[in-house]
């Protein structure tokens, strides 16, 4: 055994104890909500269940509540997508391109909705869309999810247009483009990986967001995330188990596709005040 660690060297020992560890820490939970999310009967202390089952993902999907909520997570996770592309692109192009007065302020402003307590954040907003009676509404609910992806989708696509060359743009206006075919043959698809880089992370965090939900969208408008916390408490740990699952399943599907976006140098650059 010594003349195995020694062969090996301390370093590689090192890296794959780091490694285990990893792989505990962070799988070691998912292992045991997928192994709950299919039991039917496990009883500590046993290590494995003595019976396994699709009954909880059969009570799950049945709940009329859990199944709506489920659609109007996703549907509220794209509305605010394709606004906040809307809003946003048009913004980080022009912060990319255009200087002007105070842009560095403005562009650290969008940070600004990140950098304090949610709660606090989401009353105060509250007693607004009270006064404005958007309490219980669809739009409602849609502006607070804005309000936590404007970061994503204003400094990832600024970083995203600043890496395009403005080289590149002169040359297709000298060759007689129109400022618009120069933005959607060349601008947009070089800045693309970077946009859909901030269009996941907005749609992710849509998907996930509960607290502005639950004080902006109650009683109507009941989420995913909403939903997750009732279960918790009046539901088996194998139903919140299964909900689980199906909380997190767009995550990891959403970030495989996007493996060739996701870069270190696209998400470093994303984050950079220039």
């Amino acid at each position: 055994m010594r003349w195995y660690l020694k062969a090996v060297g301390p370093k590689k020992v090192f890296e794959f104890l780091v490694l285990v560890v990893f792989i505990v820490f962070f799988l070691g939970p998912l292992l045991n909500l997928a192994i709950l999310a299919f039991t039917g009967n496990w009883v500590y202390p046993d290590v494995l269940p003595k019976e396994w089952s699709l009954k909880w993902w059969s009570f799950v999907l049945e709940q009329d509540e859990i199944a709506s909520s489920i659609g109007l997570s996703f549907l509220i996770a794209a509305i605010v997508t394709a606004v906040s592309i809307v809003i946003c692109i048009p913004a980080a192009y022009a912060f990319a391109r255009i200087r002007f007065p105070l842009s560095r302020f403005f562009l650290f402003s969008f940070l600004l909705t990140n950098a304090f307590p949610k709660m606090g954040l989401y009353i105060s907003i509250a007693v607004l869309f009270y006064r404005l009676d958007l309490m219980n509404t669809l739009l409602g609910v849609v502006l607070i999810h804005l309000i936590n992806v404007l970061m994503f989708m204003t400094w990832i696509p600024t970083s995203a247009f600043r890496n395009v060359h403005a080289a590149q743009e002169e040359s297709a206006r000298d060759a007689g483009a129109s400022p618009f075919r120069v933005f959607r043959s060349i601008t947009l698809p070089m800045a693309m990986p970077g946009i859909a880089v901030a269009s996941i992370f907005t749609f992710l965090n849509s998907l996930d967001e509960a607290q502005g939900t639950f004080l902006v969208g109650i009683p109507n408008y009941r989420t995913m995330p909403v939903i997750m916390y009732s279960i918790i408490s009046d539901y088996p740990a194998y139903a919140g188990a299964v909900f689980s699952i199906i909380l997190t399943a767009p995550t990891i599907i959403l970030l495989l596709a996007a493996r060739r976006f996701l870069s270190a140098d696209v998400m470093s650059s994303g984050f950079q005040l220039k």
